[in-house]
């Protein structure tokens, strides 16, 4: 079984006083976009939120084809880490896709790619490296059991990057050059101001 995490948890500080995770891009509440993108390449769906945000987002993916698991976030506001954890945590699958719920262009055909070369491989995960040199760790695949292990290990700190947890895992890393022949730079784009959120709207609008 293959799962898809959706991370929504964040307080979305840039994006102003709305949450961005359940706000209307071009019709869709954000994060049932990017859910919506995973429908066919996934088994199952996990979303990570904060308790206060449950009931928003089941409202959003009222209708989803797929079964949708909500892991809250027990202490809420410790990052990245403790939401992808959390959210591994919950799935069912024995490999999962996580994404950021702010990643609207999230392309399917990445996340088919990265399933397929986790099964050619003994890695515990495999990521998507940019010519910047940035890991594209909410745009990955990873094994669930050895990377909520490394989270784990990763929030014993007080402060925990999120580069930190792939320091423990055997990481097969996609470069940029490969990934231009699955996919476009656009599937990493992620939106955090009402500017953005507004120039993705009127590209969405153009396209639906």
């Amino acid at each position: 079984m293959r799962s898809g995490v959706v991370l929504a948890g964040g307080r979305s500080t840039r994006f102003g006083e709305r949450d961005k995770a359940v706000a209307d891009l071009a019709g869709t509440p954000m994060s049932r976009r990017v859910a919506d993108r995973l429908s066919d390449v996934v088994d199952e769906l996990v979303v990570n939120c904060r308790p206060d945000q449950t009931e928003v987002i089941r409202a959003a993916m009222s209708g989803y084809p797929l079964e949708v698991a909500y892991a809250e976030d027990d202490v809420p506001d410790l990052g990245p880490v403790a939401g992808i954890r959390n959210g591994l945590d919950s799935a069912s699958g024995r490999a999962a896709f996580v994404v950021a719920c702010d990643m609207p262009f999230v392309d399917p055909a990445l996340a088919s790619f990265l399933f397929e070369r986790l099964d050619e491989t003994e890695a515990d995960a495999v990521v998507p490296r940019l010519e910047s040199g940035w890991f594209q760790t909410t745009q990955a695949v990873y094994r669930v059991e050895p990377m909520v292990r490394a989270c784990e290990i990763a929030l014993e700190t007080d402060n925990p990057r999120i580069l930190a947890p792939l320091d423990e895992l055997d990481v097969a890393v996609v470069e940029e050059a490969e990934l231009t022949d699955v996919t476009t730079l656009e599937s990493f784009e992620n939106i955090n101001t009402r500017e953005e959120f507004e120039r993705a709207a009127r590209r969405l609008n153009a396209t639906d």
